[in-house]
């Protein structure tokens, strides 16, 4: 085994993998109208200490408010319907991303999720670098029209 992780007295039969079943998922209670968050991974649950993973179903027309998440990185993954974010000092900037896409937040950077359809849920599965919740609210309102940018990574540019 490891050098620098001794084996706990349970050989890992109940400190080692988990698994967090669908149908019992946490339902998080402080959360945006508009959006169901549940959590899968954290602290609580799980022992996490870098992570938290969950859900979140995003009504239609939904969107938060100006935020960001402090020294915490975001994944952000669409399994159903349209997410566009907004982001930026003045939320200036703007993208979508679909069924299959991955969204990253860095850290420190103002934004906004919003469901891009008028009709259909949103739902994605979220993870974050750490285990406790981080969000300090914005008092941004746009003051310009936000500015596409392509969901396009460094590594492969258009």
């Amino acid at each position: 085994m490891s050098d620098s992780v001794p084996t706990p007295p349970d050989g890992w039969k109940h400190t080692g993998v988990r698994v967090a079943t669908g149908d019992q998922l946490g339902v998080v209670t402080a959360t945006t109208p508009g959006m169901d968050r549940a959590v899968a991974i954290d602290r609580a649950r799980m022992g996490a200490q870098k992570l938290w993973a969950g859900t979140v179903h995003i009504h239609a027309n939904a969107k938060t408010g100006a935020h960001h998440h402090g020294p915490l990185e975001s994944v952000i993954y669409v399994v159903s319907g349209r997410a566009r974010m907004r982001w930026g000092e003045k939320l200036e900037f703007t993208a979508e991303a679909g069924p299959g896409d991955f969204i990253y937040v860095p850290p420190f950077v103002p934004h906004q999720e919003i469901n891009a359809s008028s009709e259909e849920t949103l739902s994605c599965v979220l993870v974050r670098s750490d285990s406790d919740a981080v969000v300090v609210n914005l008092e941004i309102e746009p003051v310009e029209k936000p500015e596409g940018v392509a969901w396009i990574d460094p590594i492969h540019k258009s």
